[in-house]
Parts: C-alpha cells; structure tokens; sequence
C-alpha cells in the first residue's frame, strides 16, 4: 500500500459519558452510510472501559435497530489469552455491551482464539492472521478497516503495541503473540502497526487527566517506538475523540470544532 494518511486531530467533549454518546453516534452513521452504499463494513473493536462505553451507549441509540448487520464484520485490535468467557477477555465485554444484542451472523463476529481451547498463543496468532487474510483486499493481505477503535493508555500503548517493545516494530506479520506485557495479563495477541495504520478511519477514543501526558505526545510527533499511539494514523481520519480532563495538552490549533 503506498503510505498516504490523514492529519490528526482531536474532537473534544466535556466527560466520558457525553464522549461515549457522541462516538457511538458517529459510529452508527458510518455504518449505515456505508450499508447504504451497498458495501461491506469492517470494524475493528478495542477493549477497556471507554471501548465498552461506545459500544453501550450504541445499543441504547434508536439508529442500532435500523442497520442491517448482516453486512457489518466486527474484529479486534488485540485480545487477553485467557479462557474463553473471562471477563479479562475483550470480545467478552463487547457481547455484553453491544453485539448479543444485534441481529448478526455468527461468523461476522471474528474473535481471537481463547487459552482453553485448542491452540496455543503462537497458533491463536497465526489462526488469526489467517482470518484476516480470508478478507484481503487487493493490496493487502487483511481488511482495510472503515472504523478501527483504539483506546490509548497513559503510558501511550494503542492495542497490545506497548512502548519501546519488539511488537510496534514489527511489520512483515499482521498479527503477533505478546509475552510477559507489562500491563497484565501476561500472554495477548494483537495486530500489528500495518494493518492498523491500513484503516480508512482511526478512532482513538480516551478521557481522563491520566491520559493527558500520553495524548500530548502523541500530537507532538513523538517517536512511535516509545509512544505507539503516535504511529496510529487512519488513511481518511486520524480522530482522537476526548473528553476535556484528557484535552489538557492539546495545542489549540488541532482541535477539530467540525468534525
């Protein structure tokens, strides 16, 4: 893919619970955009609290039940190697919030292996890239997501990319195992920063004085390898949607009063 991608820029909102609404919202009506248009759309879900939040605050919009989600495939960014139904696990807390109560096929919904069942943390990687390879398109071996969501953490890890790690560096794989991640648990799979950066769109979705440092350097063009969240970049949009305690350090100039 030649490398072209949009600018960042921050979309700013008073708390998370207004953040989460207004996400969601955005959400909803790309989607039926896109299902408009009679085309496929691929999501890329994160986990953490803000991520369920959206995906919350979508099930309660009254747009959720005009959408044919037939048409709509659900990923993840990365997923916690622990049993299946733990509630460590991301596609856990997203079920909950959003998609058992959607009427989707089964097979939209595209979960990383769980450590219970029968593949170890190296083949649930692989079994994963393989999922994604099943939906290539023509310059890339993986979707090109419409909306990827990312959560950031305060020390600026964006799915299980953390900093100065092996995994952000990584760009002959889609998707790797992690070991012995600094935030627990210890054993994840994740994509990595190419199919990420693939996406047409890249929402970023964070609140909170403790995420204000790491969002800061992310706009002020720190190196990805120590802050991963710097290197996330949609081929459209680059959003980071934030409420105002994460907005502290945000330059005026990039805030997005339109977007």
């Amino acid at each position: 893919m030649v490398e072209e991608w949009a600018p960042k820029r921050v979309v700013i909102t008073t708390d998370p619970s207004a953040l989460a609404e207004s996400v969601a919202a955005r959400f909803l009506s790309r989607v039926a955009r896109r299902i408009d248009e009679g085309k496929r759309a691929h999501i890329s879900l994160t986990g953490g609290s803000m991520g369920s939040a959206v995906l919350a605050a979508a099930a309660r919009n009254p747009r959720v039940g005009r959408i044919d989600w037939s048409q709509v495939h659900f990923w993840w960014s990365d997923e916690r190697f622990v049993p299946a139904g733990h509630p460590d696990r991301n596609d856990v807390q997203a079920r909950a919030a959003l998609l058992d109560a959607l009427d989707i096929p089964a097979e939209n919904i595209h979960a990383v292996a769980a450590s219970d069942g029968d593949l170890d943390l190296d083949a649930a990687a692989a079994a994963y890239a393989a999922e994604l390879a099943r939906f290539a398109v023509k310059d890339a071996p993986y979707p090109a997501f419409d909306v990827c969501f990312l959560g950031v953490g305060p020390d600026g890890h964006i799915a299980s990319l953390f900093p100065d790690r092996s995994e952000i560096q990584i760009t002959d794989r889609t998707v790797v195992a992690v070991r012995d991640s600094p935030k627990p648990p210890p054993e994840r799979v994740t994509m990595t920063r190419p199919v990420i950066n693939a996406s047409k769109r890249v929402w970023m979705v964070l609140s909170g004085v403790d995420k204000a440092s790491a969002l800061g350097l992310a706009l002020a063009g720190a190196s990805y390898a120590s802050v991963p969240a710097a290197g996330a970049k949609g081929r459209k949009r680059t959003v980071f949607f934030v409420d105002e305690a994460a907005a502290a350090q945000v330059p005026p100039e990039l805030i997005d009063r339109e977007y």
